[in-house]
């Protein structure tokens, strides 16, 4: 399994293309088609509804996107559909509602974020669920999470869409996660039996020797998060594309 090409030549929009100050939020529906518009490739976030639907929401609590508070996996689907994102008008998207804005106009990266709590065995609702509606799809798509538990998941439930990890230098100050698990996902051991094809590793770590490894034996290395040109170009002297936000890449 290869990543389509679209996903390296086509630079990928950080939570869709979000800009408070256009009255844009993260994970938006009008972040969305801003980036589609703009012939943008796009990556959205997961997470699960008391309810059991797939939202498109990066946090695990409200506070910092709306004005509520409390974990989003509290709430019903219809709940948080009402609930309005902050800079913007309008609710908490589902997973159905971006597929059917972006109807596989650009490439799409869904990452799903951990439902463990602590990168452990206890995911598959979420994954299940948006397999549902992925597996209809049509459109360049790809997964990844942080849990390689997720990304085995993903392997038995939409073996034929593309999956990859996303990685980081999981720096122990940075993590709520003890240091051996640091330790351990750092070296990214789980990617051959995961079913990965790609790695989506943090901007700042991509001299690690792990990545240059991967990548020599044919993955595909994104990054994340990208904020500048200057950042850019240096973040490609690695990886074959950028998530990025806060700027406009270059054509």
């Amino acid at each position: 399994m290869t990543l389509p090409a679209a996903f390296l030549n086509i630079p990928l929009a950080h939570r869709a293309l979000h800009d408070l100050a256009a009255g844009r939020p993260e994970n938006s529906r009008a972040a969305v088609c801003a980036a589609v518009d703009a012939g943008l490739g796009i990556e959205i976030d997961l997470q699960l509804s008391a309810d059991g639907k797939p939202m498109v929401f990066h946090d695990y609590g409200l506070e910092r996107l709306t004005e509520e508070q409390g974990a989003v996996r509290l709430r019903d689907a219809s709940a948080l559909a009402t609930i309005p994102l902050k800079g913007g008008d309008e609710g908490i998207p589902t997973l159905e509602d971006i597929l059917d804005l972006v109807a596989g106009r650009v490439p799409l990266l869904v990452e799903f974020k951990d439902q463990d709590g602590a990168m452990g065995p206890d995911v598959g609702a979420l994954e299940a669920a948006a397999a549902e509606l992925l597996g209809r799809y049509r459109g360049d798509l790809a997964v990844m999470s942080f849990n390689p538990h997720s990304v085995r998941a993903l392997a038995r439930l939409l073996p034929e869409v593309p999956r990859g990890l996303t990685t980081s230098a999981y720096r122990p100050d940075e993590w709520p996660l003890p240091e051996a698990t640091c330790d351990q996902l750092r070296e990214i051991p789980d990617y051959a039996d995961s079913g990965s094809c790609f790695i989506s590793h943090e901007a700042d770590d991509l001299n690690r020797p792990r990545v240059a490894e991967l990548k020599a034996e044919g993955a595909a290395v994104l990054c994340w998060t990208i904020r500048s040109q200057a950042e850019e170009e240096i973040a490609r002297q690695v990886a074959q594309n950028v998530t990025f936000e806060d700027y406009l890449p270059r054509p």
